[in-house]
């Protein structure tokens, strides 16, 4: 099984309970079009300065078949991709763009259903003359993401999950999903209830 096999049955909520905040990009990083499937993969990162969409462009044509391109911008007065680029993207076997910033040619992109998570869409391209590294460490939807962390992303957000803890957290996961498979909506409202009621009275809201 691939990595994007484990992780796509894996919701990015699961995720964010065992990983935290600091793993879940924010909710500007949002898919592009609906309905979008869930997608899993290996990160290939991409730094592009405000203006400049060169690296992204590299990247397509560098990116293995299965990853995920991560773009590091913040610029939200151009855009980092259009329909050729992704079509070009979806051909060679990327999963999707996350990118902290903007892309154009909408409809392209949907009618390709090559999924983009980003901050929205602006018509006027960026300039091509920024050369910068691949594939270091960036800085996407507030969430510091290295060359080959799983990115889990679905209508819920973003998740990245870190190389080095790839393993324990799919385990978790399981484990998690299974648990709470096992558990019917009466046995969780019963322990809801419970639990609340234990914290309200602890702080002194007692019936």
């Amino acid at each position: 099984m691939t990595e994007a096999d484990a992780f796509t049955g894996i919701p990015t909520t699961t995720l964010a309970d065992l990983l935290g905040r600091e793993q879940v990009m924010d909710i500007g990083i949002r898919p592009l079009w609906e309905p979008v499937p869930r997608v899993a993969g290996p990160a290939f990162t991409v730094r592009c300065p405000p203006g400049d969409n060169l690296m992204l462009h590299a990247a397509i044509h560098r990116a293995g078949p299965g990853s995920v391109v991560v773009v590091e911008s913040g610029d939200l007065d151009y855009a980092l991709a259009g329909g050729n680029v992704c079509a070009v993207a979806r051909r060679r076997g990327i999963t999707a763009f996350v990118a902290d910033g903007l892309i154009r040619d909408l409809a392209e992109v949907r009618d390709l259903r090559f999924p983009v998570f980003a901050r929205g869409v602006i018509p006027i391209p960026g300039t091509k003359s920024a050369a910068r590294p691949l594939n270091e460490r960036v800085r996407c939807g507030g969430v510091t993401v290295d060359a080959g962390d799983t990115v889990v992303a679905d209508e819920e957000g973003v998740v990245v999950v870190p190389a080095a803890r790839r393993e324990e957290v799919l385990a978790a996961a399981r484990t998690k999903l299974a648990k709470e498979d096992a558990e019917t909506l009466d046995m969780w409202e019963s322990a809801h209830r419970t639990r609340i009621a234990k914290i309200l009275a602890e702080q002194g809201f007692d019936d």
